[in-house]
């Protein structure tokens, strides 16, 4: 059987768990998060693989590419990724990807941008499976009407990322992202 390497990595809004697996990240996912176990069952089905505790190279370009996320000195990540999930997930997660740093859009916004505007739903759910948590940036999307609607590492952490990318994208080159209301 394959093996995904994991190792832990302490964010300052909360742990996540970093998989790697031949060379690429497949996994960065919130310990406390809410869609957690079926992630990583899927995961593991998908890759025909198990876990095992360890670091990798991948995992260590990932811990600092991450540090450089949250002192606001990194906008986009240039990791290997291995995204197990279906097609649909996987145009999902991609467009995701070419959210800007600091900018929120709805869901709806995100099926349109796929030229899918009826998939709402089925945009939100795929949304919800992404096992690479920031740096496939799902939590830049909202409600239709700006709320905050469910993120893998829980609401909060959600508002302290996008307050994060905000405070940071006005201190730098004066990327903005829409207000959200707290």
């Amino acid at each position: 059987m394959k093996i995904i390497l994991t190792c832990r990595y302490d964010a300052p809004c909360g742990t996540l768990t970093l998989g790697t697996f031949d060379g690429s990240l497949c996994l960065c996912d919130w310990e406390a998060g809410q869609h957690r176990e079926a992630t990583l069952r899927r995961t593991l089905r998908m890759l025909c693989a198990t876990l095992r505790d360890g670091s990798s190279d991948v995992a260590d370009m990932a811990k600092r590419q991450l540090d450089e996320y949250f002192d606001g000195s990194r906008r986009t990540f240039s990791i290997p990724l291995l995204l197990a999930g279906t097609d649909f997930q996987r145009r999902t997660w991609q467009e995701l990807m070419r959210i800007p740093y600091g900018t929120v859009i709805s869901y709806g916004e995100q099926a349109r941008r796929m030229g899918s505007p009826k998939a709402v739903r089925a945009v939100a759910g795929a949304n919800s499976a992404n096992p690479v948590s920031i740096i496939v940036p799902c939590h830049r999307v909202a409600g239709a009407d700006g709320s905050m609607t469910g993120y893998g590492g829980g609401i909060e952490v959600k508002r302290f990322l996008i307050g994060m990318e905000r405070f940071f994208g006005e201190q730098g080159d004066g990327e903005r992202g829409v207000r959200i209301p707290t």
